[in-house]
């Protein structure tokens, strides 16, 4: 299964999409945006799940595809 991150930047100025929380695969501006672009990827990649963190890398939120 696929793992997919999002997690703001230390300055919490942009949000980042990782793969396997490893290196960013991309950088956007708005979280929403974010979440938005792993969840096509996590789509686009079945089986994926897409976890949403917090400044403090805490899980607030898990989504299956």
């Amino acid at each position: 299964m696929n793992m997919y991150s999002v997690a703001p930047s230390n300055e919490v100025m942009t949000w980042f999409v990782k793969l396997e929380d490893v290196a960013p695969e991309e950088e956007y501006e708005l979280k929403d945006d974010a979440i938005a672009a792993a969840e096509q990827m996590a789509q686009d990649n079945r089986p994926s799940m897409v976890k949403i963190l917090d400044k403090n890398h805490n899980v607030l939120e898990k989504r299956k595809f």
